[in-house]
């Protein structure tokens, strides 16, 4: 591989694609597809009580943190923020890092920097550079697939194979739910972990698996518990936090390295509380002990259908499962897709009704989308069944982009739509459900002989006796006039917590409860106009110097 002439003294510019983001424009940016994950895949049907917040690029972050170059990330710039830093400051390399749908928005940035900073290097990252043919689409001199960190670091002369240096991230940001801001605290947000990159599992639709080797093969920045234990601590005393959300695609799938950070919790006496992806195969090797103990606070599980073929689910009774890990205050986002190879308009009612049926807290539908770089593309396209379509349209979020044997397009997105709408009317809001499965945690753990089991679930609990109770009465109120059932199940709780935690937590929950409910219902009156959220842009400079 070539090294840039100026080595470890160029300057790097990395960039996500600019906003904004939830509106439809002709760079790929789509209403339907905001950049707002929960609400956009899990939570989009509850209105006023969908979870809405952002995520930062980790991708780029791990590679600022990991070069020694002097360099610049700029999150969610707008158009003029990205042509304002190239024109403000020098840059030798400018690294822009996109999903597939933005490709378009990737093309224009490319355009600008040939325009703005000629002598600038492009290089292209993310999972745009699975597209075919994607360097006869964008002018960029280096595309780079799968984990750009070795790579960047070659590019500049550095070791790649040098130890990985984990920056320290909050999970999420600009936190809202029932029409407020939810006040950032020290701590209060989970500190975001990588371990490792890709799933081995690789299943056929995933991108993430074949973007970073396929099946059988991952990548691993740390691969002993004791690692991971290290970069926690560092993260708990800067950041002050306890929890931590561990973005690796099946964490409980590497069982030696979880069991060797649970020891050295055990060790130190920490009471942390882990929030983990994992398959159902994976979490079958441990006892709810063992999960308990190890801080496994919330799990986001695939359930797909119960009539796939993915290894992952093969002999394993998801609705038990589920149901034993919620009694025990683990809570789930459960993921399924609509619209498999079996589905027909006939059968997808009972598979939705199955979904729905684990009352998971959250719960993500996705439409069965062959992605440019997986194998299920490669099928379809041997298949001639992929179909003519934007590759800003192609998420899962709206409508097939190819041709499903039974279900059309259009049907596509009207079971979508409905799979979602269906979880909400029988399981009511997420939020709502958090709360169940906290409480019940509570009460199964609360006396129990660990002391850090004891102090993460009283950790756990805390917003039950306060904020929680609020949003329960607001909750409950709102849902009177449109889904009796449920609001009778929210008031059921909210009285189990009133009794559990005493009279401090009963006044709040009716102080506070009807300002909420005055604001939930104002926010379903904006979302009803047209309300969108966005980001807001974030520079960050890494040794640097001004030129």
């Amino acid at each position: 591989m070539t090294v840039h002439p100026k080595g470890a003294q160029a300057r790097v510019l990395l960039s996500s694609v600019f906003g904004p983001y939830a509106q439809d424009d002709e760079f790929g940016s789509r209403r339907i597809n905001p950049m707002e994950l929960y609400h956009n895949q899990v939570t989009r049907a509850q209105g006023s009580f969908s979870l809405r917040m952002f995520h930062r690029s980790w991708g780029l972050m791990m590679i600022q943190r990991n070069i020694s170059a002097p360099s610049t990330l700029l999150d969610f710039p707008t158009l003029d923020a990205f042509e304002r830093e190239l024109t403000s400051h020098s840059y030798d390399i400018v690294g822009i890092s996109s999903i597939i749908v933005n490709v378009g928005k990737v093309r224009e940035m490319c355009r600008i920097v040939r325009r703005l900073s000629p002598s600038s290097t492009i290089v292209v990252g993310g999972h745009v550079a699975a597209i075919p043919g994607i360097q006869h689409m964008i002018d960029a001199d280096h595309i780079v697939r799968g984990e750009g960190i070795a790579w960047m670091r070659s590019f500049l002369g550095q070791d790649p194979a040098a130890p990985i240096e984990h920056p320290h991230i909050v999970s999420g940001f600009g936190v809202r739910a029932m029409g407020l801001k939810v006040p950032t605290t020290e701590g209060g947000a989970a500190a975001t972990v990588i371990p490792s990159v890709g799933c081995p599992l690789g299943c056929n639709f995933c991108t993430t698996s074949a973007f970073f080797g396929g099946k059988g093969r991952f990548i691993n920045f740390y691969d002993s518990g004791d690692e991971l234990f290290r970069i926690m601590c560092e993260m708990e005393s800067s950041m002050k936090v306890r929890s931590f959300f561990i973005m690796d695609e099946n964490f409980l799938l590497h069982r030696r390295r979880a069991l060797e950070l649970l020891e050295r919790m055990k060790a130190a006496g920490k009471a942390w509380a882990l929030y983990v992806f994992s398959s159902a195969n994976a979490i079958s090797k441990y006892s709810m002990r063992e999960l308990v103990e190890l801080g496994i606070s919330w799990i986001w599980m695939g359930l797909e259908s119960p009539h796939s073929s993915y290894a992952k689910l093969k002999g394993h009774d998801t609705l038990t499962l589920t149901r034993e890990l919620r009694r025990h205050g683990i809570k789930l986002l459960g993921s399924t897709i609509v619209g498999l190879e079996h589905h027909t308009p006939e059968n997808i009612g009972e598979e939705i009704e199955h979904a729905v049926a684990h009352e998971t807290d959250f719960h993500q539908f996705m439409l069965y989308t062959p992605v440019p770089g997986t194998p299920l593309y490669g099928e379809m396209k041997e298949q001639g069944r992929l179909l003519d379509v934007d590759l800003a349209d192609i998420h899962g979020q709206d409508k097939f982009n190819f041709q499903h044997a039974a279900i059309s397009r259009d049907d596509s997105n009207r079971f979508l739509d409905w799979a979602f709408r269906r979880d909400f009317e029988r399981n009511g809001p997420s939020l709502y459900r958090i709360c169940r499965t906290t409480l019940e945690g509570w009460m199964r753990y609360r006396n129990d002989p660990d002391p850090r089991v004891r102090s993460r679930f009283a950790w756990e609990v805390r917003s039950l006796k306060s904020a929680y109770g609020g949003l329960l009465w607001a909750m409950e109120h709102q849902l009177r006039r449109t889904n009796r059932a449920v609001s009778a199940q929210i008031h059921s709780l909210r009285l189990d917590i009133g009794r559990e935690f005493g009279f401090v937590s009963r006044l709040i929950s009716v102080l506070a409860g009807p300002a909420l409910l005055w604001s939930s219902r104002r926010e379903e009156k904006r979302l009803a106009a047209g309300l969108t959220y966005e980001p807001a842009t974030i520079i960050e400079r890494r040794n640097w110097l001004e030129a």
